[in-house]
């Protein structure tokens, strides 16, 4: 099973993007971490928003990496997109498909028939990630809405990690469309509860632990489904992003990478003046948030200061952080 303190929970759901690879490069350690958990008889399944490709290619991607990995291990936001399609439009309608191979075989595999463009008169719209998306494909996908196609967004993520940097996500592509039909689609994706409702139904579970890289889609989505989350510090959000955290937006376990999933979680304990976790120890002086003993850029600090301010009457903007809590390195 998972480390000692991990044990209660009886499956890990883990984002692709940006807690497994970036891109087509693993992230330094995943692929290590995920066989320690296999090997220890912790079930592993992914949830990613990204639909663009077929399961088949991301199971082999993930081989590649070593990791032992089965096309039903993954569920991405185009399964959960053509479920909430289903209960839309009749069975075998005509679907216009924005987006990857992935999301078209999703849509052919639940019977619904493709079309290539409005003039076919689609019941729907079902748009998702692909890097080929062009401005004749959002288009096309703006007109069928116009003429009454029910819309379904994959997801709305803004960004996409890659090995370069942070690339522009669905949530742009989407945005573009709501722009010209001033309507917004249904999203089936992180945040929204549906994409984890999913994967708790596919997995039997019934303690699951999501680990994910984005405040704003994995930890906000695993809270509204119920879920207890772990953020690691290796994609979207960073310190700042977690110390910065509105009560909806707050993970229950804050990692640097996936490697820690595998050994005991350490927790803040609070002190006469703040909290102390690793070593660390971060105290409130006034107004001040200061780190009194360790480093500043440690794991340690970061969870103390972290607890400090979500459990302090005075809201953040209010409070002075010292910047070495949340500078990036």
């Amino acid at each position: 099973m998972i480390a000692k303190v991990w044990g209660e929970y009886d499956v890990v759901l883990a984002d692709l993007d940006g807690v497994i690879y970036e891109g087509a490069a693993a992230i330094a350690g995943a692929p290590e971490a995920v066989k320690k958990l296999q090997a220890n008889g912790t079930p592993i399944g992914y949830v990613t928003n990204n639909s663009s490709r077929r399961n088949e290619t991301i199971a082999a991607q993930l081989e590649s990496f070593g990791v032992s990995a089965q096309p039903d291990d993954i569920i991405g936001s185009g399964l959960t997109a053509v479920e909430l399609l289903a209960t839309m439009i009749e069975p075998g309608a005509k679907v216009l498909v924005v987006g990857g191979e992935g999301l078209r075989h999703r849509v052919t595999s639940a019977g619904f028939e493709l079309v290539a463009n409005s003039d076919a008169k689609p019941a729907a719209v079902i748009q998702g990630f692909a890097p080929d998306v062009s401005w004749t494909h959002l288009s096309e996908a703006a007109f069928a809405i116009q003429g009454g196609a029910k819309w379904v967004a994959t997801n709305s993520d803004w960004t996409l990690p890659q090995e370069k940097g942070l690339a522009p996500g669905n949530g742009t592509l989407v945005s573009a469309v709501h722009t010209a039909v001033g309507q917004l689609p249904v999203v089936a994706g992180k945040p929204e509860p549906a994409i984890f409702e999913t994967a708790v139904r596919h997995f039997m579970a019934q303690k699951p632990l999501f680990v994910g890289d984005r405040i704003d889609t994995d930890i906000i989505g695993a809270n509204r489904a119920g879920i207890a989350s772990v953020l690691v510090l290796t994609g979207v959000s960073n310190r700042k992003d977690v110390l910065g955290c509105k009560p909806h937006e707050r993970p229950t376990y804050i990692l640097d990478n996936l490697m820690q999933l595998c050994a005991p979680y350490d927790e803040p304990k609070q002190t006469k003046r703040g909290y102390k976790c690793l070593g660390a120890e971060v105290e409130l002086l006034g107004n001040k948030v200061r780190v009194t003993a360790g480093d500043p850029k440690s794991l340690g600090a970061l969870r103390a200061a972290s607890a400090l301010i979500y459990t302090c009457d005075t809201p953040i903007y209010g409070l002075d952080v010292e910047a070495a809590l949340y500078e990036e390195a």
